[in-house]
C-alpha cells in the first residue's frame, strides 16, 4: 500500500465518523464500501451521549462535519 493523500483523507473521514458516533465506526464503514448500501439516519449512527440541544446552528454544524466525514470515505469525493 503506498501513503498518499487519499489516505489521510480516508483517515480523517473515519476519526471524524468515531468522534461523531463514539465508536469505531467499522460496520458503518462495512455497509457504506456494500453495492447495496441503503439509506442511513444520521440520527441512527450519532452517539445517544451527544447532548443535541435545540440549536438550530450545533445540529447544521453536526450535520456539515457528518457531511464532509462520509465525503471523505468515498473513492471519488465530490462535496455538493
Amino acid at each position: 500500500m503506498v501513503v498518499t493523500e487519499k489516505c489521510d483523507v480516508y483517515s480523517f473521514g473515519v476519526l471524524a465518523l468515531e468522534t461523531l458516533m463514539g465508536k469505531h465506526p467499522c460496520e458503518l464503514l462495512v455497509s457504506l464500501s456494500a453495492l447495496s448500501s441503503k439509506n442511513i439516519m444520521l440520527s441512527d449512527i450519532l452517539d445517544p451521549r451527544l447532548s443535541l440541544s435545540s440549536d438550530r446552528r450545533i445540529a447544521k454544524d453536526i450535520v456539515f462535519a457528518a457531511t464532509i466525514a462520509s465525503a471523505c470515505l468515498r473513492s471519488n469525493p465530490k462535496f455538493r
